[in-house]
């Protein structure tokens, strides 16, 4: 008798857990699909896609708000990975958003001309320039992603974009 109530007391319990054990929301599952979203994305921060950063981008893709062909930075590569994560068909990259170069670009500033306005290191998303406020500034090439974001700003026009690989020789 004391082991069929034991027996049915465990098994009650077990039912009790189960139902009470904390379900993944449906919150939580959008969450992580943004995460995985914005893990592909190239992170460049340039927002030719019209977002304001990637993980916006990523937001907005995976509530169905954004097509997964708004990275040119990311190219055929990562729209072909959305497309496979989530399940769609593959489409080109719309040239509307922009093309990128046959080969990576950073900016370079012409430290001559330079008049040290601060208004490239505000308007750049990775914080790639360093300098102060009334002295010249330059790029760290390493952590340049070529949004050029850093040239309407410059009221001297002394940033321009350049070949990554003749940059070897630049601040990084």
């Amino acid at each position: 008798m004391f082991a069929a109530f034991a027996l049915t007391f465990a098994l009650v319990s077990l039912l009790a857990v189960a139902l009470l054990w904390p379900r993944e929301s449906p919150a939580s599952n959008e969450s992580r699909l943004i995460d995985r979203i914005n893990d592909l994305l190239p992170q460049t921060q340039c927002r030719r896609c019209t977002f304001e950063g990637c993980k916006p981008y990523a937001t907005a893709i995976a509530r169905g708000e954004a097509g997964i062909n708004q990275c040119p930075p990311g190219g055929e590569r990562t729209m072909i990975e959305l497309a496979e994560l989530l399940k769609r068909e593959a489409i080109a990259v719309d040239p509307k958003f922009g093309v990128m170069p046959a080969q990576p670009a950073v900016a370079w500033i012409d430290e001559a001309v330079c008049i040290g306005c601060t208004k490239c290191i505000q308007a750049c998303p990775v914080d790639a320039i360093i300098g102060g406020s009334k002295f010249m500034h330059t790029v760290i090439t390493d952590d340049c992603t070529g949004c050029e974001l850093c040239i309407p700003p410059c009221p001297v026009d002394c940033i321009e974009m350049r070949p990554k690989a003749a940059m070897t020789g630049a601040v990084t």
